[in-house]
């Protein structure tokens, strides 16, 4: 199926990831929230990300009081299926320790998609959703269960979404996952055809190798767009605490202080270069940056047209900072 839909609606192919939204990590203020929104509108994003579990509805709810204001046929919505917000609350940790308190049902079945979906229309304000993707099906939130889940899933969820594509409901599905390997699974399937896939943090400036060896050659011949998330990897390639979403190590702090020493030397920031290398694969779609400071996408859009010499890049693939299989940015 066409992108065409997709990249009428984005900006030099950004457009924004909204976790943060959901106070991951930090108690984000409703005026701060919306005003990140709004300022990613002003400056032309027209593709939004979200999930329920990004703040257990909270960073949908807020996307949806600021787009609702909005002619819908104007931009693009995805989001995800796998967990279900119960009324029974609970107190929560982690990620999103401050998001909102409602139990969540994590399930992968056709009813619990469909519910799921339902749900995120109510949040969001909206009567459908262009993309959806199928959430955290992958060993980092699963461990050995992983391909029970998968299987479930199989069964459930990607027949489902698959029907709704081929009827109309919605233009494309896929997962959205953490790491690469369900994304090939679903890939080899017969009964199936994911057409777009959210990978976030695995094809990126800092982590690329595994996914160059199977995900985007696999992503190629099966002509199935990749979106990216976690271009910055939580934050780490700009000086952040963690590293996919998680505390950042030592490893992962030396390899940000030898990519910043060499962009310091190319006179080029370490934001432009992580998402023009993103962005300069053939099957990235999208790249969704997300942030909770209404001036950083505005950083971002700039980012993109920032003139990168090729000396860097070369230097970069010198030095085995980046592998010799990745496409590198024209110049």
């Amino acid at each position: 199926m066409s992108m065409e839909f997709l990249n009428k609606a984005l900006i030099k192919k950004l457009g924004l990831g909204t976790a943060p939204l959901g106070n991951m990590f930090r108690d984000v203020s409703e005026q701060e929230a919306h005003q990140t929104v709004q300022s990613a509108w002003d400056a032309g994003v027209r593709y939004f990300d979200t999930a329920p579990f990004y703040g257990y509805g909270l960073a949908e709810n807020r996307l949806g009081e600021v787009l609702s204001a909005y002619d819908r046929e104007s931009f693009v919505l995805s989001s995800k299926v796998g967990r279900v917000m119960l009324d029974e609350k609970e107190e929560k940790s982690g990620l999103f320790a401050d998001g909102r308190k409602n139990k969540v049902l994590t399930d992968y079945s056709e009813d619990t998609t469909l519910r799921s979906i339902e749900q995120s229309l109510k949040r969001l304000q909206t009567n459908y959703l262009d993309m959806v993707f199928v959430h955290d099906l992958s060993p980092d939130f699963w461990g050995d269960n992983w391909i029970t889940k998968f299987d479930e899933a199989r069964n459930g969820a990607f027949k489902t979404l698959n029907r709704l594509r081929d009827e109309g409901v919605i233009k494309s599905w896929g997962l959205g996952v953490n790491t690469t390997i369900p994304i090939e699974l679903a890939m080899e399937l017969e009964e199936v055809t994911p057409n777009l896939s959210l990978s976030a943090t695995q094809y990126t400036l800092m982590q690329h190798e595994r996914a160059l060896e199977g995900m985007m050659p696999q992503a190629y011949k099966k002509e199935m767009g990749v979106v990216v998330g976690g271009p910055y990897n939580s934050g780490a390639l700009l000086g952040g605490k963690h590293f996919d979403y998680a505390p950042i190590t030592d490893e992962a702090k030396t390899q940000v202080n030898q990519l910043k020493a060499i962009a310091n030397n190319h006179n080029i920031s370490l934001k432009a270069a992580a998402l023009q290398f993103s962005a300069a694969h053939p099957v990235v779609k999208a790249i969704i940056p997300g942030s909770t400071r209404p001036d950083r996408i505005k950083e971002d859009i700039k980012a993109m047209d920032e003139e990168i010499p090729l000396t860097f890049w070369e230097e970069l693939r010198n030095k085995k900072l980046i592998s010799e299989k990745a496409p590198i940015p024209k110049t």
